[in-house]
């Protein structure tokens, strides 16, 4: 591991600038030269391979012609790499996205795609700029998972009328049920070559994965079938039959049409673009960092994604971000930064510069049968069974998430799920705090304070101590509420230790806030021993201060403090 990289991960208060700073830079500032090229040419040209067919196969599954598909990958993937926090991230279409832009096309068309993409950038670079990304993290792992196996199922299913070239006689339904009803009413018209072309090019890219990893395999699957379906004149739909063919240059850049109805129109799709592109890239950058043992820097990220997504629709892609499977290419070629990522894009244009022509014999159902792999690729198999058996909390979030992204709605899995992750977490964290009376673990600076502690309960019968261990918040406000509510009025000494108490919020320090009022009322000395200078202030904001409540350092202090008050005639034993 370079010193470098130790020290991105040693540096505990970035600056503005340092947070900001794409990774492009980072590397250039280290040292770049020709052998740190001759790396990144290579492994971009791995990716390029892998890339070319991917991203025309997503972008015909999302409803849009090949060519946007590589617009996307050439223009959104060179700005994610030159500009992004990651060193390996690469950027492109993606198929988590299929279903999405696929709803969209369908109720606005392309032109309002293109409008929901941009205004999603926009949104990407406040989310960055407002230092959001850091929050991302927090979506539960079986929220993820679920997420991901959700995806596969709705892309495999939107791929089986070209695997088995089935003829439709309307427009196929995009949920889930009715799609396998009509591709059922329409199973009676299948394509006996398409299904060959097919299975061929799964075939094919299994079998190199398997016997010879390195290779190209979809590049080749593709290529084979390809090569068989023009050969033997097989009657299957080709990119040239049903689109014309891809375009041999980029197009000119062009802004959308602004119009404020259309906005309104498409905003709920460019909110969810913004969620779900923010949490695709960084999950694609943690496990790059996984990989590589670096650090990203989120909010970078995200910024660049941002100026991704403005990109493409400028010259008429579709949504950028980052993906796993290109990125985990990327490394295991060997890059060395982003700029193999860059020359991916630039690759990619060549190919389409001059390999435009040939891009008209692909048969539609070859992709297909990319898209078919890209899907069972995506299911996190070994993961998922893991969480159905770790805990019912973890399976039940897995399952609900995994159910409404299949049968309802993406944005509301993902809703829906973190939700129900943070009620059971919450509830996790309230059973893990515990009221204890009459013991303490943490010694005053002479080592007595157990001693003091424990001869207080036993033979002050006027004293009463709690002490309060965990997170104090308002998932567990009413546990504690309910232990302090036992304060009776025979006791003139109440001593809450709060040492053990990390965190404390406003629910919980306006019960403590209530209690002690309870006891000046009732005629109770209320003491709190051993808070931190957080909860104490919390405590403070809240009411809790003197001279209702008394602060000490320790339990044992309290305890002097009750004996100096007490009395001399009650301090003194009974003849």
């Amino acid at each position: 591991m370079s010193a470098a990289a130790g020290s991105e991960r040693l540096h505990s208060t970035p600056t503005f600038l340092e947070l900001y700073t794409p990774k492009l830079v980072t590397v250039l500032r280290e040292g770049y030269g020709l052998r740190q090229f001759r790396i990144d040419v290579i492994a971009g040209l791995t990716v390029a391979i892998v890339a070319l067919p991917l991203s025309m196969a997503i972008a015909i599954a999302s409803g849009v012609s090949p060519d946007r598909g590589l617009y996307t990958a050439i223009v959104g993937g060179f700005l994610v790499s030159a500009l992004g926090g990651s060193r390996f991230q690469i950027g492109g279409p993606a198929g988590a996205f299929i279903v999405l832009v696929a709803s969209t096309v369908a109720r606005h068309g392309v032109d309002g795609l293109i409008l929901a993409t941009m205004m999603s950038g926009v949104f990407l670079l406040a989310v960055g700029y407002l230092r959001l990304g850091t929050y991302i993290k927090f979506i539960p792992y079986p929220v993820t998972v679920g997420f991901t196996a959700g995806i596969a199922i709705i892309i495999f299913a939107s791929q089986l009328s070209e695997l088995f070239g089935l003829s439709l006689d309307g427009k196929e339904p995009g949920e889930l049920i009715p799609k396998l009803r009509a591709l059922t009413a329409a199973w009676g018209t299948f394509n006996p070559s398409a299904i060959v072309v097919a299975f061929l090019t799964i075939a094919v890219i299994a079998g190199l994965k398997r016997w010879r990893p390195s290779w190209p395999g979809m590049l080749i699957g593709v290529g084979v079938a390809s090569i068989l379906a023009a050969a033997l004149a097989l009657p299957v739909e080709t990119i040239g039959t049903r689109f014309g063919g891809i375009p041999r240059s980029l197009p000119l850049p062009a802004l959308p049409a602004f119009d404020l109805a259309a906005m309104q129109a498409v905003l709920p799709d460019a909110i969810a673009f913004t969620l779900l592109g923010a949490i695709e890239s960084l999950l694609s950058a943690v496990v790059a960092d996984g990989m590589t043992g670096r650090r990203h820097r989120s909010n970078c990220e995200l910024v660049a994604q941002g100026f991704a997504n403005i990109g493409s629709a400028l010259f008429g892609g579709i949504c950028v971000t980052g993906t796993i499977a290109r990125t985990a290419t990327n490394i295991r070629a060997g890059a060395h930064g982003p700029v193999s990522g860059m020359l991916h894009s630039g690759f990619l244009l060549v190919f389409m510069l001059v390999a435009a022509p040939l891009a008209s014999y692909i048969p539609l159902a070859a992709l297909a049968g990319v898209l078919a792999v890209v899907a069972w690729n995506m299911v996190e198999k070994t993961a998922f069974a893991a969480l159905l058996r770790s805990s019912w909390g973890d399976a039940l979030v897995l399952l609900v998430t995994f159910a409404l992204v299949v049968f309802r709605d993406l944005t509301e899995g993902i809703v829906v799920g973190f939700a129900l992750g943070s009620v059971l977490f919450i509830d996790r964290m309230s059973k893990m705090v515990a009221v204890e009376i009459g013991s303490a673990d943490v010694p005053d600076t002479r080592g007595k304070e157990r001693v003091a502690y424990e001869a207080a309960e036993s033979s002050d019968p006027d004293t009463v101590i709690y002490r309060i261990s965990g997170a104090f918040f308002f998932g567990s406000a009413s546990t504690v509420a309910t232990v302090l509510d036992r304060i009776a009025d025979r006791r003139t000494n109440f001593v809450l230790d709060c040492s053990a108490v990390p965190f404390l919020d406003s629910t919980a320090a306006n019960v403590i806030e209530g209690a002690a009022r309870k006891a000046e009322r009732a005629g109770v000395r209320f003491f709190i021993a051993g808070a931190s200078p957080p909860v104490r202030r919390m405590l403070f904001t809240h009411g809790a201060r003197p001279p209702h409540v008394r602060y000490k350092t320790t339990v044992a202090s309290a305890l002097k403090q009750i004996r100096r008050e007490r009395p001399q005639e009650e301090a003194a034993p009974a003849e």
